[in-house]
């Protein structure tokens, strides 16, 4: 029955491919190709396309076959068959992180690591911030180059939500906030 191979076949996919999206395209192409799901130029386009397609590959390959080849019912069993491993995965972390969270060293040890994880993301931050604003992405390509556009755009997505907050006593959206700076990128970078 095509409902259980497609299950199945997922399920399998998810619980032996390690390594994200694109490491997991030799389980499932041999897998789909297999079973003559797709042709290896069909798959090949619908990993060109994945590259735009927001979401997991694994995730869109499994719904995108089970539907297919099952319809609905099909998108909706091959889907569930690829996350089905991870999310069981996650659950035992989870259970596992509560208990061992009663003892001293566990939670020195997370404790020790927030600081590191801050320092990684203002890390991170610096260094965009040193190629959006001034076009340094190395030592070795250090450029100057300032972008008042980019400047605009940074000033704008801070105070609006800080002067929105003032006067309407509650949170700017953050959705209206990433779409306001992409009209703004598009007016001052260009179409």
């Amino acid at each position: 029955m095509i409902y259980l191979q497609l299950f199945f076949t997922f399920l399998r996919v998810g619980t032996f491919a390690f390594g994200g999206g694109y490491a997991m395209l030799s389980l499932i192409g041999d897998s789909v190709l297999g079973y003559g799901w797709m042709t290896e130029e069909e798959l090949l386009n619908f990993v060109g396309v994945e590259t735009v397609i927001p979401g997991p590959i694994a995730v869109n390959m499994a719904t995108y076959v089970g539907y297919e080849q099952g319809g609905f019912l099909g998108a909706l069993l091959a889907t569930i068959g690829v996350v089905l491993p991870s999310f069981i995965v996650i659950l035992i972390v989870i259970a596992l992180i509560k208990n061992l969270l009663k003892y001293a060293p566990v939670k020195a040890f997370i404790a020790s690591m927030r600081p590191a994880l801050g320092g990684l993301i203002l890390s991170v931050a610096g260094t965009m911030a040193l190629t959006v604003f001034f076009g340094i992405d190395t030592a070795k390509n250090s450029h100057f180059a300032f972008d008042w556009r980019t400047l605009v755009v940074l000033a704008v997505v801070v105070l609006v939500p800080f002067v929105w907050k003032r006067i309407k006593k509650k949170e700017f959206s953050s959705i209206l906030l990433v779409v306001m700076s992409g009209v703004m990128g598009m007016l001052l970078f260009g179409i």
